[in-house]
Formats: structure tokens, sequence, C-alpha cells
């Protein structure tokens, strides 16, 4: 990789690494299992950067290279993350941006994502994104059509977990 092509890699990527951080909110819950992913997505945008063509927004690809990052490494995974459950960490968070109503409902709708599969866990989260089922379908690489019709299904399957 050239100089100049090092430089905009990663200006740009540090303009952009929330989107990064947010992948991993979805696929972790725990710092440790965060920062390895993050590390891993990084590493696997450094090595995609030199073919990116700028046919689709930097957002976009980062995204489809970030999810798919995710959804491979805890696929393929043989060995087992331990992880701490988000429950006995919760205490430790301070939170002042939130009510404790509001802190509850993102702990639910947190938990529910969880419950849901690699694939649902990446529609879920470029919807909550506000991204539109074109950026969807492009970022996962299935139809408008399918996207809408796996997000109705998501929807109601959230809603059956939610209020049973």
């Amino acid at each position: 990789m050239t100089k100049d092509l090092e430089h905009k890699f990663i200006e740009e990527f540090q303009e952009n690494q929330n989107i990064v951080h947010k992948v991993c909110r979805i696929y972790t819950n725990n710092q440790e299992a965060h920062n390895d992913l993050f590390q891993e997505i990084t590493i696997q945008l450094w090595k995609a950067y030199p073919k990116f063509r700028g046919e689709s927004k930097l957002s976009t690809w980062m995204y489809r290279i970030g999810l798919n990052t995710a959804i491979t490494l805890y696929r393929k995974s043989k060995r087992t993350i331990q992880t701490q459950d988000f429950e006995t960490v919760l205490h430790k968070i301070e939170s002042t941006e939130y009510d404790a109503t509001e802190e509850e409902q993102l702990t639910l709708m947190y938990k529910a994502i969880y419950q849901l599969s690699d694939i649902e866990k990446a529609l879920i989260f470029l919807y909550l994104e506000d991204k539109n089922y074109k950026e969807i379908s492009e970022t996962l690489g299935i139809s408008e059509v399918n996207a809408r019709v796996k997000m109705n299904r998501i929807k109601t399957r959230l809603k059956t977990i939610l209020n049973p």
C-alpha cells in the first residue's frame, strides 16, 4: 500500500470507526470480545482497502466488511468464546444519558437481538442505523424485496420475544 493510500485509509477509518464499534456492540457482550472483534474488522478493512473502488459509499463498504467479518469469525470459531453476561456488568455501567426506563428497554432489546441469527442481527442493526432497504440489500448482498420480507419477520419475532 502506498503512503498516500495508507494515509487516506487511516483518515477515513478514524472518521468512520464508530461503524466498527457498532458492529462489535451487536456481536459481543463484553469489552475483551469487543476489542478482539474491533481489531479483526480493522485488519480486514485494511487488507480490503486497496480493492475499494468507491462504487458504494465508504460507510456501506465498511458495514459489509464489518458484518461479514463478525459473522464469519463467530460462525467458524471452534473455540468457545467465554463472555460475561451483560446482566453481571450492568451495575458497573453508569449511564447519565438515559433514564432508567430507557436503559431497561435497551437492555431488553439487546437481549432480544442476541437471540436472533447472525444474519438477522446484521439486518436489524442496519435497520436501527436508519439505513434504507437499498443500502441494507447492498450491504448484505440480498435483494431489496428479500430485505423487506426478512425485516418484517424479524420485527414480528422481536415483538414475540419482547411481549410473550
